[in-house]
């Protein structure tokens, strides 16, 4: 059924509301579980580095059911009762007193998420086409911005009074984002009747997009240390848990003021392929240069050059992620993209808090960082031999002559 563009419109502002509130009550709470667990609770860092690691591998690794469901039966009803079921885990992490208890409020969170992220993001990219859809993305990260930047500082706040607080609030978040997912239309994101494993077998058989989705690992890798390792590095600085909603407020601020003008000047001189290469590159730099931050001025400049790689990569590799795409399964892969989240993600927060109790132990505080910034650089330097692959094969010709939202 093709859609109004009256319907097109709603749907795309209930998705860009449902990213202000998911991202609002995500980061109102995630960024204070490293600081309250490690400093105020005594746990180990690498014992929630793995819980983050357990709800990162599990919600992105069941996202490519939520995917394939989505192709099945339609976006709607797996989004709410996603939402629904992410808002029960923040309630269970506000009475987390435990190791176990904590891996269990995050894999409740992991299963909600695994529900609604491939089908939002699948519902994005079908309710765009693809002169539009990079500028769509650009939006969708102000929205985000605007929640990582309401969402922390609400989130010190409200850890004033207690995290059981913090973490009921963020559940709030999301059963508020329910009431905007009954605004959604009908949203296909397959073509035709799809069968179980229909989709999933095209994106599996699709050699092309599996080599970038798992370079795209790289980049989520580096990306899940705004979570663990720059809100302990912020910490470890100032002595004061506001230092992380600072940090927060700083990268997402950028992101609300400069996401739509920097992306829009980029897009003028090249293709969305070099403008996620450079992100890419930009964020290992930004990473590795905190190995020699001694003061909370040069860790801001860090965040700010980090910053600025992820205004660059984060639309553009879903833009790039919905032009490799098969029209004929965008949920199928979506969710097998989220694989690269998945498995960079649970990498990323395990090798951070991992890594972080070695460098406290040796005295070597560089090694995290540096570690990070040679992750980073080979996932570019891995995405620039992709590109120009594809470019001497012609794989892809309608995706590298530079149109929008090519590659």
């Amino acid at each position: 059924m093709q859609l109004s563009l009256s319907a097109r419109r709603r749907g795309l502002i209930a998705l860009l509301a449902t990213t202000f509130l998911m991202y609002g009550g995500f980061f109102m709470v995630i960024p204070l579980v490293s600081v309250v667990y490690v400093e105020q609770l005594g746990f180990a860092a690498a014992t929630v580095g793995l819980s983050l690691a357990l709800r990162q591998l599990l919600q992105q690794g069941l996202t490519l059911g939520g995917g394939m469901l989505a192709d099945m039966f339609g976006v709607r009803a797996l989004i709410g009762v996603g939402v629904l079921v992410r808002a029960a885990g923040f309630v269970s992490l506000a009475y987390a007193g435990t190791p176990a208890l904590l891996f269990l409020a995050m894999a409740l969170s992991a299963f909600g998420g695994a529900l609604f992220d491939a089908p939002s993001r699948a519902a994005m990219a079908a309710l765009t086409d693809e002169a539009e859809r990079a500028r769509y993305f650009s939006l969708n990260g102000v929205a985000s911005g605007l929640g990582m930047t309401i969402g922390p500082l609400v989130g010190a706040m409200l850890l004033r009074l207690n995290f059981q607080t913090v973490a009921l609030a963020a559940a709030a978040c999301f059963v508020a984002v329910f009431g905007f997912v009954l605004l959604l239309p009908a949203v296909k994101v397959a073509q035709g009747q799809q069968t179980v494993g229909y989709g999933l077998s095209l994106a599996l058989r699709d050699r092309t997009f599996l080599i970038f989705t798992g370079l795209l690992m790289g980049y989520w890798f580096m990306w899940v240390q705004l979570t663990l390792s720059l809100p302990l590095a912020a910490e470890r600085l100032t002595g004061s848990s506001d230092a992380v909603g600072a940090v927060y407020a700083l990268n997402a601020g950028l992101t609300v003021l400069f996401q739509y003008p920097v992306l829009g000047l980029a897009e003028r001189h090249l293709r969305p392929m070099p403008i996620l290469i450079i992100g890419v590159a930009l964020m290992a730099l930004g990473l590795g240069l905190v190995a020699a931050a001694g003061s909370v001025l040069v860790l801001a400049a860090c965040v700010v050059i980090f910053t600025l790689g992820t205004l660059l990569a984060t639309p553009t590799q879903q833009s790039v992620t919905a032009a490799l795409a098969d029209e004929r399964a965008l949920g199928s892969y979506f969710g097998v993209n989220a694989l690269a989240l998945a498995f960079g993600g649970s990498l990323g927060n395990s090798a951070g808090g991992l890594m972080t109790d070695a460098a406290r132990a040796i005295g070597q505080p560089a090694l995290p960082w540096l570690t990070f910034a040679l992750v980073g650089l080979g996932s570019a330097i891995g995405m620039a031999m992709l590109a120009r692959a594809l470019q001497r094969r012609q794989a892809t010709v309608h995706l590298v002559r530079g149109a929008p939202g090519k590659l």
